[in-house]
């Protein structure tokens, strides 16, 4: 990488591409990270200007936008995505918004990144592909925000599968386990009711792992058999602002009307098996994502608590010295590390919404479809919608609609 003053007159001849944020707590400060690093790192063929954020409250948005570096704040969305200094509309709002305001920006010309999951119904998602396709038509390109494809480890096992690493898929194992809910006491916040999330831990947590094991596979999902629970039925409702995973009860009851946990089993269109389970009730697990893929030829495993590490097994070698190895992916050949640090010096959480942003900036000056599309985005709903109706139906296999 070249000094900060390099870079800033290097960009400084390059066409801005102003970027409108809705939504400012825990993934806004996320994306805010990522879009204002991003030009600092890669050689970039445009350059992201923060120009607006938007959130409700003009006190919190206000202090947010200086705080992340942000040139304006709003307080309405429509404001935002009107504003003729926006290229790009970035949705970080809980998931009962995002149909609507993705297809009205849509629908005024700008790009636009989502935030996982894409809506919180198959109905909601069909819109947004719909629109999405006819934007497509007329320039404008959009992205669906699942950040853990994002990262060199990841990036480089479907590099591994794609090349036939592991051969023919046999199975893939997936657990996405958290914590923050294992206090009754913990408020009723929008992540708890229905009408504002979608959906539960599956919706939360269990949108990401699927779409990962998609992504790592190579193909989807075909068939669900699941169960969901609700262990804490009802919760303090939430006094004052609430952000992140954090809150403050106002006193008083309200009932959770999503699921704590969801456990499913799934088979692939090649007929590999699958398992998922996903939780806000795995006491002592914070943020732990693993993910394993065996093959014919070998297997591959991931844990996102050791994130910069890649297990792999190479079934064709002898037995006498055969068995899973660590590969420190930390290379400038390993994806996205072309632009970090030296070999052995790892990245974190935050880098993942970086190569995100790298990634729709130079799908945008291609006019190329970045992935993951508000397409995949809908095949992801309808594994969830598919999770839902089988656990309804006492774990009945239930295909994904096509």
């Amino acid at each position: 990488m070249g000094q900060p003053h390099q870079r800033d007159e290097a960009d400084a001849g390059k066409p801005p591409l102003g970027i409108g944020m809705v939504g400012y707590a825990f993934m806004g400060a996320a994306h805010s990270q990522g879009w204002r690093t991003v030009g600092r790192v890669f050689d970039l063929p445009s350059r992201p200007v923060l120009a607006a954020v938007c959130g409700r409250d003009g006190q919190a948005v206000r202090a947010m936008a200086e705080r992340h570096g942000w040139a304006a704040a709003e307080t309405d969305w429509r404001a935002l995505i009107a504003r003729d200094d926006v290229d790009v509309v970035d949705i970080c709002t809980p998931g009962d918004s995002h149909a609507e305001i993705a297809v009205a920006a849509l629908a005024a010309g700008k790009h636009v990144l989502c935030e996982k999951p894409l809506a919180n119904t198959v109905e909601e998602a069909e819109t947004m592909a719909a629109a999405a396709e006819g934007a497509y038509q007329q320039g404008r390109l959009t992205m669906v925000g699942f950040n853990y494809r994002r990262l060199p480890a990841t990036s480089l096992a479907r590099r591994m599968v794609r090349e036939g690493r592991v051969g023919t898929l046999r199975h893939v194992r997936v657990t996405y386990l958290q914590d923050w809910l294992v206090n009754p006491e913990f408020p009723l916040t929008w992540r708890l009711r229905r009408e504002a999330a979608g959906s539960g831990a599956l919706g939360d947590l269990g949108a990401h792992v699927v779409d990962l094991a998609q992504y790592l596979a190579g193909e989807p999902l075909a068939g669900v058999s699941a169960l969901t629970e609700t262990f804490v039925r009802e919760r303090p409702l939430p006094g004052g602002t609430t952000g992140g995973l954090a809150a403050v009860s106002a006193g008083g009851l309200g009932t959770v009307t999503v699921d704590d946990a969801a456990l499913f089993t799934a088979r692939f269109a090649s007929g590999a098996l699958a398992s998922f389970e996903a939780s806000r009730f795995a006491t002592g697990r914070k943020n732990s994502l693993r993910i394993e893929l065996n093959g014919e030829r070998g297997s591959l495993a991931f844990d996102l608590e050791r994130l910069n590490e890649l297990a792999y097994h190479d079934h064709t070698e002898p037995l006498a010295h055969a068995g899973f190895r660590r590969i420190l992916v930390t290379e400038p050949d390993h994806p996205y590390l072309e632009a970090w640090w030296p070999p052995g010096h790892g990245l974190g959480y935050e880098h993942t919404f970086v190569h995100q942003a790298r990634d729709l900036v130079h799908a945008i000056a291609a006019n190329h479809r970045p992935e993951p599309s508000f397409a995949d985005g809908l095949q992801v709903q309808r594994v969830l919608a598919a999770v839902e109706e089988s656990a309804a139906k006492n774990s009945v296999y239930t295909p994904v609609a096509v």
